[in-house]
């Protein structure tokens, strides 16, 4: 089980610390959720805080492109530092070519699909992906309640990359905690993205190491 805590989530007067604290109990990604206030009401950070964050860490800097014209930010975040570059199928008329892009520069290309999305309508994209995120809630913001329905989707990744030969992960972003986490495993996911689960507890290490108990 991979395990990626979400950096929204962290306290930013002490980053440095929580990255260091959630490396140290296992955590094999660091999630960053960039946000421009277009495609979803929400503002965050861009790809400067992905150069500053990648001297100290190790992990794997996995990145959610909650952003208008995606393709303008993926050249800058492969060059700062960034090994995963997820961006949505919603959205984006020409989303070949910049899983393609992704590709080309060297870093993982993941598909994000909204809770609204069929499986079914990306089909043709698994190929060209190394990763797959559901959200299982709508993005844009944190603490919002876990989808459900959403556990139907990656099941059907799950056999659609058996049935193909296909080798991307399935990730899993909203709401997850050791409860949904379980039955996100269990209907085959392979990465756990965790806010508040991890970064809102007395002990974020022992939350890591619950997440990555799970199987």
């Amino acid at each position: 089980m991979l395990v990626a805590p979400s950096v929204l989530s962290a306290n930013f007067m002490q980053l440095g610390q929580d990255i260091q604290m959630v490396e140290a109990a296992g955590a094999q990604y660091l999630h960053l959720d960039l946000m421009d206030g277009h495609f979803v009401q929400n503002l965050t950070f861009g790809p400067e805080f992905i150069k500053q964050i990648r001297p100290e860490t190790k992990m794997k800097l996995d990145c959610h492109l909650m952003v208008s014209n995606p393709d303008q930010y993926l050249e800058q975040l492969a060059a700062n530092g960034a090994d995963i570059l997820s961006v949505h199928f919603e959205g984006n008329d020409h989303i070949h070519a910049l899983l393609q892009q992704i590709n080309g520069l060297g870093c993982a290309s993941s598909l994000v699909l909204n809770p609204g999305t069929a499986v079914a309508s990306v089909t043709e994209l698994l190929p060209l992906v190394k990763q797959v995120l559901v959200m299982t809630v709508n993005p844009g913001f944190g603490g919002q309640q876990f989808i459900a329905s959403c556990l139907g989707k990656m099941e059907q990744l799950a056999a659609y990359r058996q049935e193909h030969g296909l080798d991307f992960n399935i990730e899993v972003d909203g709401g997850v905690n050791s409860e949904t986490g379980q039955r996100c495993v269990a209907a085959g996911a392979d990465v756990l993205v965790a806010g508040s689960y991890v970064f809102g507890q007395a002990d974020p290490a022992a939350q890591v190491a619950r997440l990555l108990a799970l199987h």
